[in-house]
């Protein structure tokens, strides 16, 4: 008996798939531009900062701070040392359990975090939610949270049958 063949996309899933992929493509990209030319910060770094800026004391350790920008701990300590190396975040161990490095939003990153924030904002209102309505906002949000349940289910690794 042979094995299954490939599930090939209808034309609608192509579309859709098609859609998808050139948003993911071009998206970042387009959200970035503003930020490399204001502050020479990439997407990332931005989002490393914000969520720093968001967390009630400006410190988080960093497996937390890798789950929020859901980032691999080799990617983020790469960037926190970078952004730690421009003054906008300092890493210490944690004082309780010296296993767990903490990074912290210092002042400069805090002041540089508000200062890009309406920029940012406008971008992805601009990019994003100007071209959708209400429905389409509800449709989004629904839809990602579907797709990263997926991701987080397959851990992001592409699960193929064995031969």
């Amino acid at each position: 008996m042979s094995e299954p063949g490939p599930r090939w996309l209808n034309a609608d899933e192509r579309a859709a798939w098609l859609a998808l992929l050139s948003t993911t493509t071009l998206l970042p990209g387009a959200l970035e531009a503003p930020l490399q030319q204001a502050a020479k910060l990439s997407l990332f770094d931005y989002n490393v900062l914000a969520m720093l800026s968001e967390a009630s004391t400006g410190t988080l350790p960093m497996s937390e701070l890798a789950a929020r920008t859901s980032a691999s701990l080799s990617r983020l300590s790469h960037v926190a040392k970078k952004l730690q190396a421009r003054g906008l975040v300092e890493r210490a161990t944690h004082a309780d359990d010296a296993r767990v490095t903490s990074t912290t939003i210092t002042d400069a990153g805090l002041s540089l975090i508000r200062e890009l924030a309406p920029l940012h904002v406008e971008t992805v209102r601009g990019l994003v939610f100007d071209q959708l309505d209400e429905e389409d906002v509800a449709d989004l949000a629904r839809i990602g949270r579907k797709l990263m349940r997926g991701l987080d289910a397959n851990h992001w690794i592409l699960r193929t049958p064995a031969p």
